[in-house]
């Protein structure tokens, strides 16, 4: 067994500064502090620190041992590329103080999704639940001191490598919800706390009256989790249940606000990694919101990518006959081909229906296992005015079951009635009630708090591999979603300022140039994140003719690796 004495010696001779506790910022100070807003977000995830990294082990021991001697590739001062080791804590420590000296002035939040202890693949040095709940508070330390302190909002999420037994969380509330509560007493609003003390849930408003974050305990989604009852409709007592419950209040009255929402979380919400109950019911509440909730962050999978929740699918997992291929069906084996074939199902602009579609986007990790160090930086729009529901607008009326946008082929086959007198909670039901959607939503349309792109950094290969005590490796830009033409904007009128995506100075110096018309860094050229354009460069994807835009959708995937 791991003795925590012992781990605690280990991280400070690795790094002596990463348990020293900064002073305790409350998040309501945090936000109280006058911040400009600057219009983009860090999306970090799957750091995996590990106080047992060695350099020159043996991929075998885990990165833990110099044995076998002659077992190649060896582990680098800064971890081991496309590997089966985690995180160095001088990859951790680095990548945490590059943000601070490179990004924080440059960011209003931080999304953080989960993942932050090792995982247990070292039978010799098997972890504990004393060294999990230590890399975590160690970790959430450092996040505060980088970012808490400067008045910049974190957003963490539990993942299943952060409870013991891995991916196994009882029905809250219990130990794991209690002492994270601790360890995140400073990103958890004082009015969440008891709802994250029964769940492990809750929510943040970044910019308050304006733009939230939902942070999600996945844990009681996942399938691999058999300590919950998996959403069954039987029993509304299920934690995850409760969780959507709570989370269909949350978004009504975000909704009825005017405050738009991104969820995000550590598992993505697909119908393999989901209980099927779950994820009927993430789609469910996915979609009857689409004009409140903004977009979807997740980690896990480690590999780059997005997929869709679409209407079709919840029909066909509600009747058992799927047809289309699920992207995470084989963990990340078969996930680029997977993806391709579900895109070649989308349809052409005239015939789609936007209103049954959200997009997920799922970030690559900071741990080296199986690809490179990466993070993400998000942009969106911080200009024009706030979108407000017409039914939210029209005071003093009801919501009409015909409003905005409600699936009527789902609706038409349930007698209302019947719902209000003993059948209320189940989903036949849920299906009845209206789905709200409107093109000039900013899920659809660019508007106030559009996702207008991001900026995916990582560390090179050859960097990570040259790294040591006196070189530390570079995060370099490896790609972007926007178009070249928006990286040197005009002037803006009325302030005579310039509203830059991404700074110029973390850009290549090719992008510095505002003559240049194209590069290999921004091969989607998307004019923003919104639904219709995520859609369009999935049918361009799914074109077997273009081949060259899906090669280089692969490489990014897989940061230049294979499959894992």
């Amino acid at each position: 067994m791991v003795d925590l004495k012992l781990v605690l010696l280990l991280f400070l001779s690795f790094a002596p500064d990463a348990i020293a506790a900064p002073s305790q910022v409350p998040m309501g100070v945090a936000l109280n502090r006058p911040r400009k807003l600057q219009g983009r977000f860090l999306h970090i995830t799957d750091i995996h620190p590990d106080p047992y990294y060695k350099p020159d082990a043996s991929e075998k021991s885990a990165c833990h041992r110099k044995k076998p001697k002659k077992a190649t590739p060896r582990s680098g001062y800064y971890g081991l590329p496309y590997s089966g080791c985690d995180s160095p804590l001088t990859l951790t420590n680095y990548t945490l103080d590059y943000l601070e000296k490179e990004w924080s002035a440059d960011i209003d939040f931080v999304v953080w999704t989960g993942d932050s202890a090792r995982h247990d693949n070292d039978r010799k040095n098997p972890r504990t639940t004393n060294e999990i709940y230590m890399l975590n508070r160690i970790m959430a330390q450092k996040m505060e001191e980088v970012f808490l302190s400067k008045g910049i909002p974190v957003i963490p999420s539990i993942g299943n490598n952060d409870v013991w037994p891995h991916n196994i969380m009882l029905p809250g509330p219990n130990s794991v919800t209690s002492e994270f509560s601790s360890i995140w007493r400073s990103f958890v609003p004082f009015e969440s706390f008891q709802v994250f003390q029964r769940g492990g849930y809750f929510s943040v408003e970044v910019i308050p009256n304006s733009l939230a974050v939902v942070s999600l305990n996945t844990m009681y989604f996942y399938d691999s989790n058999r300590a919950v009852g998996g959403c069954d409709p039987t029993d509304p007592e299920d934690p995850g249940n409760l969780q959507f419950d709570w989370l269909q209040v949350q978004l009504e009255i975000f909704r009825k606000r005017g405050v738009q929402v991104w969820l995000s979380g550590h598992v993505p919400p697909s119908a393999d990694n989901f209980f099927p109950e779950c994820y009927v019911r993430y789609a469910e509440v996915a979609l009857r919101y689409q004009d409140t909730i903004v977009g979807h962050l997740y980690g896990h999978m480690n590999a780059d990518h997005f997929f869709f929740i679409d209407a079709e699918s919840i029909r066909e997992e509600r009747n058992s006959t799927p047809t289309r291929g699920d992207p995470h069906d084989e963990g990340r084996k078969g996930l680029y081909k997977t993806l391709l074939r579900v895109f070649e199902d989308i349809k052409t602009p005239h015939k789609i229906s936007y209103d049954d579609y959200g997009v997920v986007n799922v970030s690559p990790s900071v741990v080296p296992n199986p690809y490179l160090p990466s993070f993400r930086i998000f942009t969106y729009n911080i200009t024009g005015t706030p979108y407000i529901p017409a039914d939210v607008r029209r005071a003093g009326t009801s919501i009409e079951a015909g409003s905005d946008s409600a699936r009527s082929e789902d609706r038409q086959a349930v007698d209302s009635s019947a719902c209000q007198e003993r059948d209320s909670w189940s989903r036949t039901c849920r299906l009845w009630q209206p789905w709200h959607s409107s093109p000039d939503s900013p899920s659809r349309t660019n508007t106030l708090w559009s996702p207008l792109g991001y900026a995916q950094y990582y560390i090179p290969r050859s960097k990570l591999e040259a790294g040591d005590k006196k070189h530390a490796p570079k995060y370099k830009l490896e790609y972007l979603t926007y178009p070249v033409s928006v990286l040197h904007p005009p002037r803006v009128a009325d302030t005579g300022t310039f509203l830059y995506p991404i700074p110029l100075r973390h850009l290549p110096k090719s992008l510095r140039n505002a003559t240049i018309t194209k590069s290999k860094y921004a091969p989607y050229s998307l004019a923003d994140l919104t639904i219709p354009s995520w859609t369009d460069l999935a049918r361009r994807l799914g074109d077997v003719t273009e081949k060259k835009l899906r090669k280089r959708f692969r490489r990014f995937m897989y940061m230049g690796g294979e499959e894992a």
